[in-house]
């Protein structure tokens, strides 16, 4: 394992009203009931906390999400399957954060985080930031609605207007994951983390040879980019990304290119598997971009 310590910024799109990333997030379902995870200790659970105060009359994340989009003063319907909320897990590598909590910086560094969140997602879209304390390695779980008021970007594409769009704020996960706005994250949260002694990590290009990525875009041209230390993954539907999120080490927090080759080997068999599902069921294979800076 390399010495480096690697800030980590992971981004996904939230499902529905992500009330089950909710159940595993606050440590409890809908109804309540206390909920720990196999890998979380249970007698370390009560050092969780919430750091960002609902609002008058919200108890929990799932009801923050919910109230964010109605008060955010929408002029669409929010379609069905639009994404509602972000998820953003913050941490670094363990051995960094283990002197940061155990050097008594813990709180500076959560005020960091709030600071570049804040910052760069707009106050009021972060609805939700948990800190963990009972998994291996401190990590906090953000929420953020992605409340935009720029020009839609596809509205730029097509040039000339072809009908008549609505001003004000939009929801917009496609906006806030746009794939220059990923690179700009990881590049500003790791300039945000540099007083804690955690580093971007490295482009994909620089650390396989063309002909590993190569063949990785055979396995259906859907893996963009791997980095060693940061995770932005945007994924439609993807059950990898998901399994990864859960885990207190991320697939990007990593120190040996052997790790990284077993990740992509891990993300090719899902693709392939996609495609084999698809298939099966007579439609085309769903298109899944993974980005991991």
């Amino acid at each position: 394992m390399s010495n480096t310590q690697y800030a980590v910024c992971h981004l996904q799109r939230g499902s529905g009203n992500d009330s089950g990333m909710s159940c595993h997030i606050e440590r409890k379902d809908a109804k309540g009931k206390k909920y720990v995870p196999d890998n979380a200790d249970a007698g370390r659970t009560h050092l969780n906390r919430e750091l960002v105060r609902f609002p008058e009359g919200v108890s929990n994340r799932t009801e923050a999400i919910q109230h964010r989009i109605d008060t955010a003063g929408l002029r669409r319907k929010v379609g069905k399957n639009q994404t509602k909320a972000i998820r953003i897990i913050l941490t670094g590598t363990h051995e960094q954060m283990m002197k940061i909590a155990n050097g008594g910086r813990l709180d500076s560094w959560i005020d960091a985080n709030l600071k570049w969140l804040r910052e760069t997602f707009g106050n009021e879209n972060l609805v939700s930031c948990v800190l963990h304390m009972d998994e291996k390695t401190p990590h906090l779980h953000a929420t953020v609605v992605p409340i935009v008021a720029g020009e839609r970007v596809r509205r730029k594409r097509e040039g000339e207007r072809k009908y008549e769009t609505k001003s004000g704020p939009r929801l917009s996960a496609d906006d806030v994951m746009r794939r220059t706005k990923l690179h700009e994250y990881q590049n500003s949260y790791a300039e945000a983390m540099k007083p804690f002694g955690l580093q971007r990590g490295i482009a994909f290009q620089k650390a396989f040879a063309v002909s590993e990525r190569s063949n990785v875009q055979k396995g259906g041209n859907a893996l963009t980019e791997v980095g060693i230390g940061g995770a932005s993954s945007e994924t439609a539907g993807s059950d990898l990304a998901a399994e990864h999120e859960h885990r207190h080490l991320l697939a990007g927090v990593v120190g040996s290119f052997e790790e990284v080759e077993k990740i992509v080997d891990e993300i090719r068999g899902y693709l392939h598997q996609t495609g084999k599902q698809a298939a099966d069921k007579g439609r085309q294979p769903m298109e899944t971009s993974v980005h991991c800076r």
